[in-house]
């Protein structure tokens, strides 16, 4: 979760926060596409995920805080962050 301790809705508990968790990653390497239409990507080493799973690859495509598209350079410091909806999950039972 967020470490923010109000939701989204500033309840004090957060029930209504989409539960997230970030992860640190970094940019491995650019991989050009085959063909010309196709997108470039970023490929990101995903710390704290399985080693089989590591990499995950996604289009080279960022905004900037002035809405300028802005690539990713190898070797960047990234969060990966995996939200879901309060109904896509479950309690967890101890």
């Amino acid at each position: 979760m967020r470490d923010d301790p109000k939701g989204e809705n500033g309840d004090e508990n957060g029930d209504n926060e989409k539960p997230a968790v970030t992860l640190p990653g970094v940019v491995e390497k650019i991989v050009k596409p085959i063909t010309p239409s196709e997108p470039e990507k970023a490929q990101i080493a995903v710390h704290g995920a399985d080693d089989l799973y590591r990499e995950i690859r996604v289009e080279n495509t960022l905004r900037n805080a002035n809405g300028e598209k802005v690539p990713l350079k190898p070797g960047a410091e990234v969060d990966v962050t995996i939200e879901a909806s309060v109904d896509a999950v479950e309690k967890k039972t101890d």
